[in-house]
């Protein structure tokens, strides 16, 4: 018995089983402060739900040796053109999801191919250069979202007459449609059934991949190219092809993200979204080179779940204290940041 606890605990890894624990210890203290625990588990269901599509879209360059992908803006900016487009021709609900999914999966594939032809040129330096093109993407759309011909008068600033909004409101057809699909409650726990049912999708989906010839070539050369080489694999080809799978599956994700926060932020919105996502996917125990479903599922939920719980209760405990003002937003800042900064301290998943 105590060898399989022994076993349990270091597959799971000590620092997630901290985490852990410190999310029960701040649920007891919700409980104490009388504030209303089953919200605070829902809203961190539907913030993990939200969120983890994007921390999928890293898995396939990690396997296939790249490393982290700080370029995933690239994704991101190709699911916002499709979100704005549909919002553009008024497309509603269904209809407008799947119109985003087709054009914002298009433009990733085509944005994938010219991105992973970049990172083979770069072999050795793709966490660097990645993150110069995420931000350079990032900026380079800022002048397309102001200048793009949009006639839609909802998508335009009123003044002037031409240029996106920084953010625009989805229809209420549209908003929380995936969240809403089947969703049920347990003990006044709302499960955002469709959201998670996309993400477990196409969870299945990549483990299936990975086990495909191809799949398996791609965590060949990632985990030794050398082998990889000399069994006569094309290593260019494979990791480019990790490369826009991961730009699609980015594209993916801020579509459901968008759908389920309500609103699509545009302009430099994108910029840091990287670095949460990967944030997650270290806390689950990834490394540069090494990382499964297990380790997104796990991350995100730790991750999303601290800083969803957190906030509000050490904001409740300071307003006991007779301090003044909401330090929710400066709360948020060092926590996020604090949990990038340790996770990526811990590259090696110990």
């Amino acid at each position: 018995m105590k060898e399989k606890i022994n076993f349990l605990i270091k597959n799971f890894g000590i620092p997630r089983l901290i985490i852990l624990s410190f999310l029960v210890v701040l649920l007891f203290l919700a409980l104490i402060l009388g504030m209303d625990v089953r919200r605070l588990i829902s809203d961190s269901l539907v913030r993990v739900g939200r969120n983890a599509l994007l921390v999928l879209a890293l898995l396939p360059p990690i396997k296939a040796g790249i490393g982290l992908n700080f370029g995933l803006p690239v994704g991101i900016i190709c699911g916002l053109v499709g979100l704005v487009l549909g919002l553009e021709y008024n497309l509603i609900g269904f209809y407008y999801l799947i119109f985003s999914f087709t054009i914002g999966g298009i433009l990733a594939f085509l944005a994938g191919h010219l991105y992973g032809t970049l990172l083979n040129k770069v072999k050795g330096q793709e966490m660097m250069v990645g993150n110069y093109v995420g931000f350079a993407i990032v900026s380079l759309m800022c002048s397309f979202w102001l200048l793009a011909p949009f006639k839609n008068p909802s998508l335009i600033w009123a003044i002037g007459g031409s240029g996106l909004r920084y953010t625009l409101v989805l229809p209420s057809e549209t908003s929380q449609l995936l969240d809403r699909v089947l969703s049920f409650s347990i003990m006044g726990i709302k499960i955002p059934t469709g959201t998670f049912l996309i993400f477990f999708l196409l969870c299945l989906l990549t483990s299936f991949f990975f086990k495909t010839r191809i799949g398996i070539a791609i965590s060949t050369i990632g985990s030794n190219p050398i082998f990889g080489k000399a069994s006569g694999m094309n290593i260019d080809k494979l990791r480019r092809f990790s490369i826009i799978l991961s730009t699609i599956l980015g594209s993916f994700g801020i579509i459901v993200y968008a759908q389920s926060f309500g609103f699509v932020q545009l302009y430099t919105a994108p910029l840091m979204m990287a670095f949460p996502a990967i944030a997650c996917i270290l806390i689950g125990g990834a490394t540069l080179r090494k990382a499964n479903i297990m380790n997104v599922v796990v991350g995100t939920f730790l991750f999303q779940s601290l800083l969803t719980i957190t906030l509000p209760v050490i904001t409740q405990v300071v307003a006991i204290s007779g301090e003044a003002g909401d330090i929710t937003e400066v709360l948020r800042v060092i926590i996020s940041n604090g949990m990038i900064l340790y996770a990526l301290t811990r590259r090696g998943g110990d």
